[in-house]
């Protein structure tokens, strides 16, 4: 499974220390995300534990998200090591969360789970954009496009763990390099 190195729509704009409660609720980790119709169901809670200031993340009438693009601040994903973070935000449609830093766990289960890509900015996006932006997120020349008036912004590049994301995530990727046996 190849993901797309180019993402394109419309921006949810969150700020700093976004924690995986707000991320998807621990009422809702009873989901099993290998289940495909609990994926789903998991999907559209993503973001549910925001206050209702917030719009809808999952706003589809699927339960999915019209927002293929997440753009954080500081310090996105901290709080519980809960792999289902990064599985609702997938399963409800998001590729890529941007932000300034990520919580440490957040990261590897990005990775691990090859849900999202986790982008590093290289400035603090969240206020250089406000949800429903249209962008354009380039994995590859590691930039994110406001396409209302076509400013670039530099993104740090993802290294090393971009194989893994791409390839669906951990044991995927093992699987695709012959580590484990398909």
């Amino acid at each position: 499974m190849s993901k797309a190195k180019l993402i394109r729509g419309p921006v949810y704009v969150l700020e700093d220390n976004i924690d995986t409660d707000l991320l998807i609720p621990a009422c809702y980790l009873n989901l099993v995300p290998t289940i495909p119709e609990e994926y789903k169901k998991l999907g559209s809670y993503a973001l549910a534990g925001l206050p209702d200031s917030f719009p809808k993340f999952a706003s589809n009438p699927d339960g999915s998200t019209p927002y293929p693009i997440v753009i954080g601040g500081r310090n996105f994903g901290c709080g519980s090591s809960r792999e289902h973070a990064p599985i609702a935000l997938g399963a409800a449609g998001a590729s890529v969360v941007v932000a300034q830093s990520y919580a440490r766990i957040f990261f590897r289960n990005c990775v691990a789970t090859g849900e999202v890509f986790p982008i590093e900015s290289e400035t603090r996006l969240c206020k250089e954009f406000k949800t429903g932006d249209e962008a354009e997120v380039n994995i590859e020349a590691n930039t994110v496009t406001r396409l209302s008036d076509g400013k670039i912004f530099p993104l740090k590049p993802i290294g090393a763990v971009a194989p893994v994301i791409d390839a669906g995530g951990m044991f995927a990727y093992a699987r695709a390099i012959g580590m484990i046996k398909k």
